[in-house]
């Protein structure tokens, strides 16, 4: 017996997973080889876009400047992306392939890089094929993309991690999601950033075109978006200046590329140093570290967050929430309750001597 779409989507919700959406191959017509599901199912007809949600809870120790772990652990980079959203799609692949389909799960993570080499088969591209999953998204129908970059959508505003699958299963598509349905271009992502999103590349944006709709948002600059994220930004790590005492570093003067920022933070969150009298841990700054522990472990490659997405994320769906332009809402009320933090970018070295 044929399996149809809507057993698809209820096999999916059943699992645990709270979105799920379809593309057709054509939708990808404007993607890069090197971004195209093609590149990786020849074959491919349909591309299955899935998501679950970020708890509303899992930012609330880092909004409260009080308690950074649950972020990382559960919803950033750990048991959310590597786990929890892993196994329901992994079974939703196999239900496809048990009714004669091939599936190919896709993990959404980005690659390292796309390295400047040839293809190892004649005909091919050369790897690493990187899905944009958040344009897969969508292009399956299931949201729009932010000013900010960060994927949206109606049930959840951006509290969501995607996967996908994509196969040889020719399966109806889902209705594009008409361009500004979640987005109000409110600029709370603007205001409530500490300096990534206002400095857009050269004041440019991104735009789409998906069948006979445009999406557009800000081309963010991702060094500083990056230097800020991943923990080399005093201003939103209490972690900083107990390994750096007297430093002074603001992020909003600098001008690094994305690379060049994740080369410096992740260095100093994940490198390791001599052990001394003055910083006896032998970690460059320990908090970080910890994180990334916490995160699901430096030898397994794992990731953390330590800025939070103060404004893409936390003042984005606090926004949307207040306005009802998404539709999970909570009895407490708004989630930015209290004046936010936000930290000098030098904290005066103590005296030497003084305890």
């Amino acid at each position: 017996m044929a399996i149809t779409k809507q057993q698809l989507r209820e096999f999916a919700g059943k699992s645990g997973l709270d979105l799920f959406g379809v593309a057709n191959i054509e939708r990808f017509s404007g993607a890069p080889p090197r971004m195209h599901p093609a590149s990786i199912l020849p074959e491919a007809r349909s591309v299955i876009v899935v998501g679950k949600r970020i708890m509303r809870g899992g930012w609330r120790g880092i909004e409260e400047g009080t308690y950074w772990p649950n972020y990382t652990y559960f919803d950033y980079h750990g048991l959310l992306n590597s786990f929890f959203i892993q196994a329901p799609l992994y079974d939703l692949a196999c239900l496809i392939e048990d009714h004669g389909w091939e599936a190919v799960p896709y993990y959404s993570g980005v690659p390292e890089a796309q390295p400047d080499c040839p293809p190892v088969r004649e005909g091919a591209v050369a790897p690493n094929v990187h899905l944009a999953i958040r344009i897969a998204g969508v292009a399956a129908g299931i949201g729009e993309i932010g000013w900010s970059k960060v994927f949206l959508t109606k049930k959840f505003g951006p509290r969501q991690r995607l996967h996908a699958i994509i196969t040889d299963m020719p399966i109806e598509p889902d209705p594009l999601i008409e361009p500004g349905t979640i987005c109000d271009r409110c600029m709370h992502c603007v205001s409530g950033c500490p300096g990534a999103i206002p400095h857009q590349k050269n004041a440019k944006t991104i735009k789409i075109q998906i069948e006979d709709k445009t999406y557009e948002w800000a081309d963010v600059d991702m060094g500083k978006c990056t230097l800020m994220y991943h923990g080399g930004d005093p201003r939103v790590s209490p972690f900083i200046h107990k390994d750096f005492p007297g430093w002074c570093f603001d992020v909003t003067k600098q001008n690094l590329s994305e690379e060049a920022a994740y080369k410096l933070a992740w260095t100093l969150s994940l490198g390791h140093w001599r052990s001394t009298p003055e910083f006896p841990s032998g970690r460059i700054i320990e908090g970080h570290s910890y994180l990334a522990q916490w995160g699901m472990g430096e030898k397994e490659g794992g990731s953390f967050g330590v800025e939070g997405s103060r404004g893409c994320m936390r003042s984005c769906f606090n926004h949307l929430e207040k306005r009802g332009r998404i539709e999970q809402t909570f009895k407490g009320g708004d989630f930015i309750k209290r004046p936010r933090w936000i930290l000098p970018c030098e904290v005066p070295k103590e005296p030497a001597g003084k305890p």
